[in-house]
């Protein structure tokens, strides 16, 4: 990954955190490192623990950021729901994914869901 696309990802978390907080989601941890990957944003909204997935993209050329979330990157979202449920189990769990796209952020609650 380029430095300059780092350097965006990094943003767009930023300017999830602050949205999140708005929306009185407390922040537990930015880049959380597990067995399964990194988690970019990990909060909790009431009693429910979220994974957030951050996309942030400048134009929309090649599709919106959200469409960035592909099968594969499911599947690993999933994982590390997985995960920490099985070390927080009293609480509930879910995958939200947010999409920067210059100004405008788009918030998808229960993005992605364990079909099992």
């Amino acid at each position: 990954m380029t430095r300059q696309r780092q350097q965006l990802g990094r943003k767009g978390e930023k300017q999830a955190a602050q949205y999140l907080r708005r929306l009185n989601y407390q922040i537990l941890g930015c880049n959380v490192m597990s067995q399964f990957g990194e988690i970019d944003i990990l909060a909790q909204d009431k009693n429910t623990l979220v994974i957030v997935e951050v996309k942030t993209k400048t134009n929309n050329e090649i599709g919106n950021p959200e469409d960035m979330v592909d099968w594969k990157k499911q599947q690993k979202l999933i994982r590390l729901a997985q995960e920490v449920n099985q070390n927080f189990p009293d609480f509930e769990v879910r995958v939200d994914v947010i999409a920067i796209q210059g100004k405008i952020i788009r918030h998808i609650i229960n993005a992605v869901e364990d079909e099992r």
